[in-house]
């Protein structure tokens, strides 16, 4: 049949399309096959790439070059919007030993992998796709890409060997890691009594108050001392047997009780302050007030500080905490509210039912995806990309790319959360679909055309020298890190495979220290390194090619 045949090995948009289909779809069978729960992956549209590009299998170089940049593109710009909202959080005081550790993985890996293209014979564009497959990080692959393109003299074979190193290393980047945790259960069996670094997340607690302080009878609340910089919220208040809405203009008095939410050590602070502890809980007596989750989705609400929100205060009901992400925060008057964010609100019901109509609380709203913001988006991160900057000491100017550009301009986009009329936020189900659909398309056109040469590489080439030096750059810079881990910060188990995990921004490497440990504790560590190490090993793998070239 001509037709078929013109389908399969023809031209053409069509022909590319239809390739292109089956690679991803052979390719996401082979990843779903599993041996003891270790699988490739999203990876597997790498090799069903590659072997139907060992049969001579080709797209069209035009389309191809489009599906693989615009797969990258729409894959990091998807990680930095889900990223964003946590990034500056993990850099602060809680995660900052487990970054700094995380950032140490990175740059050992660089370190090693300028080594083995300086002293050890391997062709640079090889060497940082070596490090991108050693470190399972595709992001890396396309920013390496990248910067070989800005480069003079590049030829098509050059642009190739990336992709050959990423996939002669990455199986074994997958094992890995995943060998380096059990080889640190072996050294260090037994888990410390102490910490040097809390990785656990920070959670509000609630404490019921009785006031004793003589000297707060007959004051309001706002004017308890300190209390406005600890961050804390008062909902409720016993005066006498009647428990009534904890204005901030309310008057208080010996004996009075006082429900108080906030973060664990403030609140000790307050009860300090005001007098001892109740055995009493105000939330089980009888009353008018009722607890609600509302969802903020209306888009004049979010951007704004809670204490703008004057039909809050208005309607007598109290924001006791807010929920963003996995995140519990304190309900103060400076912060600023995102799209999505959870409130728990402390009132009457049918005040409350008039909050809810303010602040949005539509889960429809929550899951629509705005179109609009996301290619303002992608816009904003090719301008980045493209914007040279000059750096004193480097060969040429350093361009964060197709790869690097999106990635930033997502984090910081989804940190903001709303500019104006456009709202930052992706729904989760839409971030996931536009993640896979990217990296299969990036991936697949990755495999098609780096197949020809693949297994020539491997068995007659230096494919398993370069296989060694891919062993290398997982385990050493792990089991240091590992080590430190376990020895300096005397954390657990199950935090430093979350931490290592996070260091080599693995998802599979996560789920066998979520299942070899028995507990969520792992993905902790890996939230909390996760940010900062995926944009860190985009842009090394661009300055090692521009500075090594």
């Amino acid at each position: 049949m001509p037709w078929l045949e013109n389908l399969v090995h023809g031209e053409g948009v069509a022909h590319s399309v239809f390739l292109l289909s089956i690679v991803v779809v052979l390719g996401l069978a082979l990843g779903s096959l599993r041996i003891r729960g270790i699988g490739l992956g999203v990876a597997g549209v790498l090799f069903s790439g590659l072997l139907l590009g060992h049969f001579g299998f080709k797209i069209d170089p035009e389309i191809s070059h489009f599906a693989k940049e615009f797969g990258l593109i729409l894959f990091v710009y998807t990680i930095g919007m889900q990223a964003g909202p946590g990034f500056l959080a993990s850099l602060k005081e809680r995660g900052l030993p487990l970054n700094l550790l995380a950032v140490g993985v990175v740059a050992m890996g660089g370190a090693m992998t300028v080594a083995m293209a300086k002293w050890g014979g391997i062709p640079l564009g090889a060497a940082v796709g070596i490090l991108a497959g050693a470190t399972t990080n595709t992001p890396s692959l396309g920013a390496a890409q990248e910067a070989l393109k800005s480069l003079t003299a590049i030829t098509p074979d050059d642009l190739a060997l990336p992709g050959l190193g990423y996939a002669v290393a990455y199986p074994f980047g997958i094992l890995g890691i995943i060998l380096s945790m059990l080889v640190l259960r072996f050294v260090f069996p037994k888990d410390p009594t102490t910490t040097a670094v809390s990785t656990k997340p920070r959670k509000l607690g609630s404490m019921n108050l009785v006031v004793q302080n003589p000297n707060l009878d007959g004051l309001r609340i706002d004017q308890i001392p300190g209390f406005a910089r600890l961050g804390v919220v008062i909902s409720r208040h016993r005066h006498e047997n009647e428990v009534q809405l904890a204005r901030h203009d309310a008057t208080m008095h010996q004996g009075d009780v006082l429900l108080a939410i906030g973060p664990q050590e403030k609140l000790d602070q307050l009860r300090v302050i005001v007098g001892i502890e109740s055995p009493e809980d105000l939330r089980q007596h009888s009353s008018p007030l009722v607890t609600r989750r509302l969802i903020v989705t209306q888009k004049s609400v979010s951007g704004k500080q809670l204490g703008e929100l004057a039909f809050i205060e208005a309607e007598n009901v109290v924001v006791t905490r807010i929920t963003r992400g996995e995140v519990e925060l304190g309900a103060v008057a400076e912060l600023r509210l995102q799209f999505g964010d959870m409130l728990l609100v402390v009132g009457e019901e049918k005040a409350i039912e008039r909050v809810a109509q303010a602040v949005g609380n539509s889960v429809k709203q929550l899951n629509h995806t705005e179109i609009i913001p996301i290619f303002v988006g992608i816009t904003l991160g090719v301008l980045a990309g493209s914007i040279p900057l000059v750096i004193p000491g480097m060969p040429a100017p350093v361009l964060l790319g197709l790869a690097g550009g999106p990635l930033l301009v997502s984090l910081l986009l989804s940190h903001i959360g709303r500019i104006g009329p456009l709202l930052w936020y992706m729904p989760m189900n839409a971030n996931f679909v536009l993640r896979e659909l990217g990296i299969v398309l990036f991936l697949g056109c990755v495999g098609l055309q780096g197949g020809g040469k693949f297994i020539d590489t491997l068995v007659h080439g230096d494919g398993l020298l370069w296989m060694f030096c891919g062993a290398g750059i997982t385990l050493v810079p792990l089991l240091i890190a590992g080590v430190i881990a376990r020895t300096m910060l005397k954390l657990d188990h199950a935090h430093t495979c979350g931490l290592l995990a996070g260091s080599m921004t693995d998802p599979p490497a996560l789920a066998f220290a979520n299942s070899l440990t028995g507990s969520e504790a792992p993905s902790v560590a890996y939230a909390t390194v996760y940010p900062l190490t995926m944009l860190l090993r985009v842009v090394s793998a661009q300055i090692i090619v521009l500075v090594f070239a």
